[in-house]
């Protein structure tokens, strides 16, 4: 092994340090190629990119997206200026706002106050109603009745209107995408073949290209979207003057999301890029350090963007800090090296530059690899996920950190060996405080208190663990001074609720023909097949069913988490009214379901009835700003509740919607992350182990760094702070940046120790050497990353400020807590200075 380094060191010093213009060269034509690549670099923030490919829940919410024709919608809250939403100048602005947005290309329809049937404004009787039924646009329609109507009816209240009158909604329904609905029915076709059978090698190749058309499809319907939102947009402007509008929907958070990153990616970037090298600047005084630091952190980001442009991996919003983190990452390595090689120039006066810079490589490689790579093992966790941004994540993290370690200690050497050798670093002739001098006195003074601090700490760590719960909502991302959050209020608080869920109800099937050959014969009359098939459905309206619909109903609508619920139970209740407070038994309601025009059925019928099925829909919206909302367990009790009412199997009953599948993410991303720390802390164990070679070292180093992601999930927990997709990769990000930490702490240790044994002085010793290398690192990307929580996005404040918060933990528990531990257990050998003063007693 030991002719093995040696032979890789010759090679090293005659390529990289006897040849650094070559080296250099050879670098900018790999980054050139890499930069070349990262023109295809993109974020994607789709619900799509974020759900679970093998939920089964996914593909039954598609099937019932096909049976019942749901559309994905936008919704825009309109609320004039005057106060009066019927005067007819906000309804005539009303109306070309609609007739605009319905010349979009994009847009399947638009419902509004007035396009919907008025029944009550007069009232007529379910056997009256026919084709010409009057809306707000009938020159006749008395305007006190349909105002009346709108704010009572079961139908408009909290869909098109707000209880007070003063807020109206437009209902966007948007085109189905035909080509990604077909892409991904071939694509599941063979997911499902090859879970029965091995995929044939031809089959396997169709499945590969159907998988790459549906991201090459995704990728161009991202940026129509965008396009699309922003014309949207545009023609909202145009009213702004006289009415307050907010525009909301799945898609436009997706679309939002994706530009808040952007900006975020852009403007903080930027803002972090410029804060490390003034703190560069003022902790090195000298322009190389800033600028050969700071070159290599540019192009380790660049090259990952390039080859995640080149392996077609999208950045999501799961995966948006990866250029923080590699940040991080590539200055932790090449600080060690700077601060390694300006302790030689102190400690080898007389040394020319080639050896400097090579003993300074020589010292720092093995323990940067291992950090590296044990950090490479924290990230491991992300793998474990079932989710495939997740599972990029990790590689991405994985590739990010090889790419910044092998370009670090090529860039590095080559860029030093070209400048000439820099003056020595001279102490400061005042008195200054140093924290890492006066962090060692406070270790070997106050041992046990550190201990003792420590068993506290982990205690509350625990406790604030175990207070952690997964949530997800999108209005909380965002701050409430922006926009985007004051639209989702309004929309959420006042028109029905922001995130879509949908109950099914399967009904035993019936005989329909036996049902209508014994009715009277005056009902019989001879059909063709197709209205045949229509008659028949009209008997699918028993009243058994009816009864059970309208009891789920209520159900639904008396929940507090719920905003509005549409079924057939809103079509039973508006009958209801029309027939003087009478329920309508079955002869009734297949009169009305037979007189119903067509455009009326595809409004408030036939989206919450399958009868080929024999089963039910209920469409609700989820109020998401709701504080108190717990979506798993809300989920849990709506399915108990319904299977208990109706006393049947429990398949009987199904949920499904955006919310269903954004909540089998964010559980499955939990189970994942928590409860696969264990396997995380054994792979660090392991390669603590490999380094070190001792069980007892292995077990001190792996402390400290389970200390550190315990105590930034505990301080989570007790602020309350819910994980979700954004917040719950903390914990690998924790570990991390904890290990770098402990890597080169105890390996320098280990060094410093054969000196004289003397566990405090190695200690001292350390603290005024590695531990200056670990104090500026950790306060260069504190101080850099706090210009995050100016951001207006939440997810980004929390990276900023629970990455500080690990980096933080981190330095301290390896300059007071890692240290302790070492002359605790001296895994080095027996204390010399311990031995020393036994022999004297």
């Amino acid at each position: 092994m030991k002719k093995i380094v040696q032979t890789i060191t010759r090679w090293y010093g005659r390529t990289v340090l006897d040849r650094p213009v070559i080296v250099v060269l050879c670098l900018i034509a790999v980054i050139a190629v890499l930069g070349y690549h990262a023109k295809d670099f993109r974020i994607d923030a789709s619900a799509e990119a974020l759900l679970l490919e093998n939920d089964k829940d996914l593909r039954y919410a598609r099937q019932i997206v096909d049976r019942y024709g749901v559309y994905d919608f936008l919704l825009i809250s309109y609320t004039p200026n005057d106060e009066d939403l019927l005067a007819q100048n906000n309804l005539e602005a009303l109306g070309r706002l609609r007739n605009e947005i319905e010349k979009l290309d994009w847009v399947e329809s638009v419902l509004t106050i007035l396009d919907v049937p008025l029944l009550e404004s007069p009232p007529i009787s379910y056997e009256d109603i026919s084709d010409d039924i009057p809306n707000l646009q009938t020159p006749a329609i008395d305007k006190h009745l349909a105002r009346i109507e709108l704010r009572e009816s079961p139908f408009y209240r909290d869909l098109l209107v707000s209880r007070d009158m003063r807020t109206t909604a437009l209902v966007v329904n948007l085109k189905s995408d035909s080509i990604y609905n077909d892409l991904i029915a071939r694509r599941d076709g063979y997911l499902d073949q090859q879970a029965r059978v091995r995929l044939s090698p031809e089959e396997a190749t169709h499945l590969d290209a159907v998988v790459e058309e549906i991201r090459i499809h995704q990728i161009r319907m991202n940026e129509i979207r965008h396009k699309n939102m922003a014309a949207l947009r545009t023609i909202m402007d145009r009213y702004r003057p006289h009415a307050q509008l907010f525009l909301g929907g799945i898609s436009m958070i997706a679309d939002d999301m994706i530009t808040f990153i952007k900006n975020d990616l852009k403007t903080f970037g930027l803002g972090v890029f410029v804060l490390l090298v003034f703190m560069l600047g003022i902790i090195f005084k000298n322009i190389r350090w800033i600028v050969i630091p700071m070159l290599c952190c540019f192009l380790a980001v660049i090259c990952m963007m390039g080859v995640l442009g080149a392996f077609g991996w999208a950045v999501t919003v799961i995966s948006s800090n990866f250029v923080s983190l590699q940040l991080i990452i590539t200055l932790a390595i090449v600080v060690h090296l700077v601060v390694r090689y300006r302790e030689f120039q102190s400690t080898l006066p007389r040394a020319d530059h080639r050896t400097l810079v090579k003993e300074t490589i020589r010292t720092k490689f093995v323990p940067c690899l291992y950090a590296a790579l044990t950090t490479i093992a924290g990230f491991g966790s992300l793998l474990l996920c079932d989710i495939k941004p997740v599972i990029h994540f990790g590689w991405m993290m994985s590739i990010g950190i090889l790419l910044s370690l092998g370009l670090t200690f090529l860039l590095f050497p080559s860029g030093v060996m070209l400048l000439k050798q820099p003056n020595p670093p001279t102490a400061p002739k005042y008195f200054r405080f140093s924290l890492t001098a006066f962090l060692a006195r406070f270790t070997e003074s106050h041992g046990i208190t550190i201990l003792i601090i420590t068993v506290i700490f982990s205690i509350l760590a625990v406790m604030g663990i175990y207070r952690l719960n997964v949530e997800n909502s999108f209005i909380d991302y965002f701050k409430k001074s922006t926009e985007i959050y004051q639209g989702m209020a309004v929309i959420d608080q006042q028109l029905g609720g922001t995130t879509p869920l949908d109950v099914i109800i399967q009904f035993e099937a019936i005989d329909l023909e036996a049902e209508f050959a014994e009715e009277d014969e005056e009902f019989a009359d001879p059909f063709d097949e197709a209205t045949q098939a229509e008659d028949y459905n009209k008997y699918w309206f028993t009243e058994d069913r009816m009864e059970v619909i309208e009891k789920v109903h209520d159900y639904l609508d008396g929940l507090s988490e719920t905003g509005k619920v549409l079924s057939l139970g809103t079509l039973l209740k508006i009958a209801r009214r029309l027939n003087d407070g009478q329920a309508l038994d079955s002869l009734e309601m297949a009169v009305l379901y037979t007189k119903l025009p067509a455009e009326y059925k595809d409004l408030i019928l036939l989206p919450f009835v399958s009868f080929e099925n024999s089963e039910a829909r209920f469409a609700l919206r989820i109020i998401d700003s709701m504080k108190t909302l717990k979506r798993d367990a809300l989920l849990k009790r709506i399915k108990q509740d319904l299977v208990h009412q109706q006393k049947s199997e429990p398949d009987k009953v199904r949920l499904s919607g955006t919310m269903v599948l954004y909540n089998n993410m964010l559980q499955s991303l939990f189970a994942s992350q928590i409860k696969t720390l264990g396997v995380v802390a054994l792979a660090l164990l392991a390669m603590f182990l490999l380094l070190f070679r001792s069980i007892k070292v292995a077990l001190i180093a792996l402390f400290p760094n389970l200390f550190s992601a315990g105590v930034v999930l505990g301080v989570m927990g007790w602020l309350k702070i819910p994980l979700d997709m954004m917040t719950i990769t903390i914990a690998a990000i924790s570990i991390g940046i904890a290990v770098d930490d402990t890597i080169h702490y105890i390996y320098r240790f280990r060094e410093e120790i054969k000196t004289d044994g003397d566990y405090y002085k190695t200690l001292h010793r350390c603290h005024n050497s590695i531990g200056h290398a670990m104090y500026y690192t950790s306060v260069t990307i504190i101080i850099g990353f706090s210009v995050l929580v100016i951001s207006n996005f939440w997810p980004t404040i929390y990276f900023g400020l629970f990455t500080s918060l690990a980096m933080l933990i981190a330095l301290v528990a390896a300059l007071t807590l890692l240290p302790q531990l070492l002359v605790l257990f001296t895994p080095f050998g027996p204390d010399s200075a311990r031995v020393a003063d036994h022999r004297e007693e």
